[in-house]
């Protein structure tokens, strides 16, 4: 297994994982996601946002930051920021929190 590796004998979507499962050990309450997909392929994806849907089912706060599309489009409320303002505001009617990849 990879249990005893050391941080640096880890690929990036593997390290990306850990991180998520450290965040989620404690069952916050409110979790900030900076990027929490961005190093991972397009399975991992999907799972680390299914996961994140259902944290939402159970009532957790998510705050996710991203720049992959896809991720923000299965978003219940996305907010785009430009130059450090709000540029868009978006309430997505259709929220099922399930990503598509085409």
């Amino acid at each position: 297994g990879r249990a005893k590796h050391l941080p640096s004998q880890l690929s990036g979507g593997e390290q990306q994982r850990v991180c998520v499962a450290r965040a989620l050990i404690n069952h916050p309450e409110i979790i900030l996601a900076d990027e929490p997909t961005g190093n991972l392929d397009e399975a991992n994806e999907a799972i680390v946002v299914d996961l994140f849907h259902q944290l939402h089912d159970e009532g957790t706060t998510l705050i996710v930051v991203t720049h992959d599309p896809e991720v923000a489009e299965v978003a219940q409320r996305m907010l785009v920021l430009r130059n450090g303002k709000l540029a868009k505001e978006k309430v997505n009617a259709n929220f099922t929190g399930k990503i598509r990849f085409d």
